[in-house]
């Protein structure tokens, strides 16, 4: 899964996610996107899950790029631990995604192949997406 190899402070504050994406919100990369249309943390978990359904579901066939990264993490207490005693523990890692944000993109296989698999990835995460195209110049 992913992680950074570091970061500059082990623990974040959780953080607002207002707005819509205004960096990412391209498909600069491959033929065809996956676009988030709610704002939402995604786990190293889901990104993975989705990754491996787009791979199984093109074949290895595809190039498939992941445009976004878990590189906040988010602390967890110890089940049934009194309060005060710091913040918990690092859990997990999560990316922060913005309405409009490109998740992931995929080249090198029919549009129709290509909408499947993303289609099949979006069951994976915990939001609303539409596939979407790049726009040709």
């Amino acid at each position: 899964m992913l992680s950074p190899k570091r970061t500059k402070y082990r623990k974040y504050h959780r953080g607002r996610m207002r707005g819509k994406a205004t960096r990412g919100n391209e498909v600069t990369f491959g033929d065809y996107g996956l676009q988030a249309l709610e704002p939402t943390w995604i786990t190293s978990r889901q990104i993975e899950a989705a990754r491996r359904t787009i791979t199984r579901y093109t074949k290895r066939g595809a190039a498939l790029w992941i445009r976004i990264f878990p590189d906040k993490t988010v602390t967890a207490r110890a089940a049934e631990s009194r309060m005060g005693s710091g913040k918990g523990a690092v859990d997990y890692w999560v990316a922060v995604v913005k309405p409009g944000t490109i998740l992931f993109e995929i080249a090198s296989v029919p549009e129709e192949i290509a909408a499947t698999a993303l289609h099949l990835a979006s069951y994976k995460l915990p939001i609303k997406t539409k596939f979407i195209t790049r726009i040709k110049i």
